[in-house]
């Protein structure tokens, strides 16, 4: 008789099958009840909704929302083309956001279908679907991206509501830069003779400096007989100039994001005190809140570390080579990485202090850092030698977040970007607060995003003359909410007030972390 091991055992084996398909939404007939039932009762899957699961981690904690963000898009994926086939399209506004390159988790995703009876599908964390019944357009209007079908590109901007442009002026910018030609967008304005949208959009292209295509509108729709009149949408102008010979979506958020947060940031930030003349007296203040940053930084990311420990490694009393226990153990590898990825950071301020650019200093060091970070987990066998190979070639999800990062090709797009930003940008509290939020928005690492972002915001303090600034751990849900707040809100206030505070302090004297 199979003991409740090996029952349990043989039950994921039919759940690690199912996952082998690819498949996130689990149908319950894929499941015999005898399954379903074990694994529901050992925590490997959860409804969602009546007769659909997702797959968990049996040890995920009550109100842990990450396996649900983590599952969201695929599950509504598979969901969605099993009740409607591809009998739906989701509205053209949400259709412009994911064109933009947000794949936030939306509160409510809607659905547009023949069989929509304007019902609502309660999900997970307060999320859910709401079927609207329309017709259907013509196939050519609407394309799949990661499984869930949408308007292209060109049919969202024209049949998105003119309200689109005035809650949501940024993901419409990007997508309207994405438009290289008018000719796609008037071949649906002329077939649907649409003169008020025709002025909409007219006015909303010139809004985004691009005249050619507003003026190629207008012209065309009146040579077509049209009576066009013009008129912006947005409710303001943008001093940002977006290119139209940028495909990639990410670079333009990222750019308009970091012109449209900039001013917040200064606003609520001290002055600079300008690069210190005694670079030994920094070095040294540097050098001493070590143990604080070291103990405040790790265990923000929820490693168990301790003072002593801490004190082991810079001592060189810690021994991955001849001591078992701290070869195998995971924190001490975390503690040990993070004393060697400083080292490498102070070089990086060092070169600051002396004059160099900050942005293209740290442009070309923070492989190093990353690189240093994670070493002596490479070499205790905790981590394979190919994960010190750089930027990350899988999509990530940040703990209990709605802001799911950006897919691992656009990193490469979106990290010179950043670096450009950096380089270019004369304000260091700016460098500092956005530098920080824009690399974990960005995520370019399988892990360690938290801790380099943390670096990456001291080094451009440094570069203003700033002091180090540690993140109190006791402060981390704060710490966590501000930069939610930024990512899935765009409100980038709360994390000026929260690092503005830390520096103020520290400029005074008084650093608000402790060990």
């Amino acid at each position: 008789m199979a003991t409740p091991s090996e029952k349990l055992a043989a039950s994921l084996e039919v759940l690690k099958k199912i996952q082998g398909k690819g498949v996130i939404a689990i149908k319950s007939a894929e499941l015999s009840e005898t399954h379903r039932v074990r694994l529901l009762k050992n925590g490997f899957i959860k409804e969602v909704v009546k007769g659909w699961y997702i797959a968990t981690p049996p040890d995920e904690k009550q109100g842990d929302s990450t396996s649900w963000y983590a599952s969201y898009w695929h599950f509504c994926a598979q969901f969605l083309a099993d009740r409607y086939g591809e009998a739906y399209y989701i509205s053209p506004e949400q259709s412009l956001q994911i064109h933009s390159g947000s794949w936030t988790v939306p509160k409510q995703l809607i659905i547009r279908t023949e069989k929509g009876t304007n019902h609502i599908t309660p999900l997970h964390y307060e999320t859910s679907l709401w079927n609207w019944g329309v017709p259907l357009p013509k196939k050519a209007a609407v394309v799949t991206i990661e499984g869930i079908r949408m308007l292209t590109l060109p049919s969202a901007l024209v049949y998105s509501t003119p309200s689109v442009f005035k809650k949501n002026p940024r993901d419409v910018r990007i997508c309207l830069a994405m438009i290289a030609d008018s000719s796609e967008i008037l071949e649906i304005l002329l077939e649907g003779g649409h003169t008020v949208i025709a002025g909409r959009l007219a006015g909303a292209f010139r809004n985004i400096g691009n005249s050619k295509i507003a003026d190629d509108i207008v012209k065309t729709m009146q040579s077509a007989d049209y009576n066009v009149k013009e008129a912006d949408p947005f409710e303001k102008s943008t001093a940002l100039v977006l290119s139209a010979k940028e495909k990639s979506p990410y670079v333009n958020r990222i750019r308009m994001m970091w012109h449209e947060m900039r001013d917040t940031v200064i606003k609520h930030f001290p002055k600079a005190p300008g690069l210190p003349h005694d670079h030994e007296k920094y070095m040294k203040q540097v050098e001493d809140i070590y143990t604080t940053d070291a103990y405040n930084s790790l265990s923000i990311e929820r490693y168990q570390v301790t003072p002593e420990l801490i004190e082991n490694v810079r001592t060189g009393a810690w021994d991955s080579q001849n001591n078992t226990e701290d070869r195998k153990q995971k924190d001490a590898m975390a503690a040990r990485g993070y004393w060697q990825a400083t080292q490498k950071v102070r070089e990086t301020i060092i070169k600051i202090l002396t004059g160099k650019n900050a942005g293209e200093v740290a442009d070309a060091d923070h492989g190093d850092w990353y690189r240093e970070l994670f070493a002596p987990s490479v070499t205790a066998g905790i981590l394979k030698p190919s994960d010190l190979a750089g930027y990350r070639n899988q999509q990530v999800y940040i703990s209990n977040s709605m802001h799911v990062p950006i897919n691992n090709n656009a990193v490469r797009d979106a990290m010179p970007t950043l670096f450009e930003l950096l380089k270019n940008e004369p304000e260091a509290s700016v460098r500092a607060v956005l530098g920080h939020f824009m690399f974990v928005f960005i995520h370019p690492y399988m892990d360690g995003n938290g801790r380099m972002g943390r670096f990456l915001m001291n080094v451009m303090l440094a570069s203003g003359g700033y002091p180090w600034t540690v993140i109190p751990v006791v402060e981390r849900t704060t710490y966590m909410e501000a930069l939610e707040k930024a990512s899935v809100h765009t409100d980038i206030e709360p994390f000026a007030k929260f690092i503005s505070y830390l520096v103020s302090e520290g400029l005074k004297g008084t650093p608000v972390a402790t060990i």
